[in-house]
């Protein structure tokens, strides 16, 4: 993994979550949760990646609050994903590795907030 370890979680969440996708099976609406799982997910960590040559601490705090918006809709998509395949351990995984994200993009976004004001 580069970069610090919550670039290299978010980087292998992302990678992983793409994995989990290609296994699914299911009609249209299936269809519509992949990609908005795989866009709020690739999304996430994209964002956090920017976040990373920030050009100041008000930038950094809009990008962190960025990926942690794509991290709650990538957890919404999972939870949702979790009641159509109960039977599915990679994506009840995928589904508490998105929460314990979340929390921790959720702590970074409030003490760098409250920094900035």
């Amino acid at each position: 993994m580069e970069g610090n370890d919550l670039q290299g979680r978010l980087f292998l969440f992302v990678v992983d979550v793409i994995k989990m996708l290609r296994t699914l099976k299911g009609g249209n609406d299936l269809r519509i949760i992949r990609n908005q799982l795989g866009k709020s997910a690739t999304s996430s960590g994209a964002n956090y990646e920017e976040a990373q040559a920030a050009v100041s601490r008000a930038d950094f705090a809009y990008k962190v609050a960025i990926s942690l918006k794509e991290m709650r809709e990538s957890n919404y998509w999972l939870r949702i994903l979790e009641e159509l395949y109960l039977s599915n351990s990679e994506v009840a995984r995928l589904s508490l590795e998105s929460f314990e994200l979340k929390n921790i993009l959720g702590s970074i976004t409030l003490k760098v907030s409250q920094k900035v004001k």
